[in-house]
């Protein structure tokens, strides 16, 4: 039974997608906030009149029409404060919408400061502090909480009685959970999934020009 259940079965491609993209997707649209980090370098790079501030979240092919904007940005900015606030959400949503592309990533719009869970907010503190163990903290607790509960509800249904089929299917549905949740961690940790996503999308980067 080891091999007959995989992540290639349907429940564990929805498992694994799941564990993998419900971060992901998290930090796809951290870039999309106004307190994100895109914005924060724009907002820094706007006050200091330098470009290049911005243009390591763009690639290469991309930092002439990020220049371009910059500049049109600096001289609307300088009219008064309602020029300026518009100037600046023009740039901000150039540079995202040029950073998602860039990502192979779709542009929805910027979002509004909002609540990201503790994963990235943690992750960008421990950048910002260079202490990583509240992070790795975090992490494992989730994990260790994820793991036993899935190991306890298969635990508890293994002992069924041979002729309760309704009890059987219960214990499999139990033990293909735990099995996929293990699997799933693993592959996310292990980096295996996350480069096999990243190697999927890279080529959509360049399909905007």
């Amino acid at each position: 039974m080891k091999k007959s259940i995989n992540t290639k079965c349907g429940l564990g491609s929805l498992v694994l997608s799941a564990l993998l993209l419900g971060g992901a997707n998290k930090a796809q649209a951290h870039c999309d906030t106004l307190d994100g980090p895109v914005v924060s370098a724009a907002r820094m790079a706007l006050t200091e009149s330098n470009v290049n501030l911005v243009l390591i979240w763009v690639q290469k092919q991309d930092e002439a029409e990020i220049k371009q904007a910059f500049e049109k940005t600096l001289a609307v900015r300088k009219l008064n404060a309602e020029a300026r606030n518009l100037a600046d959400m023009y740039f901000f949503e150039t540079l995202v919408r040029i950073h998602r592309a860039g990502e192979g990533a779709p542009y929805t719009g910027l979002k509004p400061a909002g609540d990201l869970g503790p994963a990235i907010p943690a992750a960008d503190k421990a950048i910002e502090d260079g202490k990583l163990e509240p992070v790795a903290k975090l992490l494992t607790g989730a994990v260790h909480e994820g793991l036993h509960k899935r190991f306890e509800a298969v635990s508890a249904r293994k002992d069924y009685a041979k002729n309760d089929v309704s009890a059987g299917r219960e214990y499999v549905e139990a033990y293909v959970k735990y099995l996929h949740y293990v699997e799933g961690v693993y592959d996310v940790a292990s980096g295996a999934v996350a480069e096999h996503a990243h190697a999927e999308s890279a080529p959509a980067a360049h399909d905007h020009k």
